[in-house]
């Protein structure tokens, strides 16, 4: 069975080109274009890796790591455009 992971970004681009990466590379791939989205398949498909862009439409990637902490110890990939310091610490500190 291939590694199944989950792409959760709004950047339809970067996702095309992400999942088209992972899937010639064997990996099974599902993707989100919102948090809410995100969190659904999380609980539906149970991913092995989340890869998860933080500035989302809507509930923004802080809320969806948080609430994928409620249900699962996946690991998680945040994507961002933020870099200061306090970002990057809130990120790992939700994503413990």
């Amino acid at each position: 069975m291939n590694n199944r992971v989950l792409l959760i970004d709004d950047d339809q681009v970067l996702m095309q080109m992400l999942s088209q990466y992972l899937r010639k590379n064997g990996y099974e791939v599902y993707e989100a274009s919102t948090g809410k989205e995100g969190l659904r398949l999380a609980y539906n498909e149970h991913p092995d890796l989340v890869i998860l862009d933080v500035m989302l439409p809507g509930m923004d990637g802080w809320e969806v790591c948080a609430r994928l902490r409620e249900m699962a110890d996946v690991p998680v990939i945040m994507l961002s455009g933020k870099t200061t310091e306090s970002d990057k610490l809130r990120g790992f500190s939700i994503g413990r």
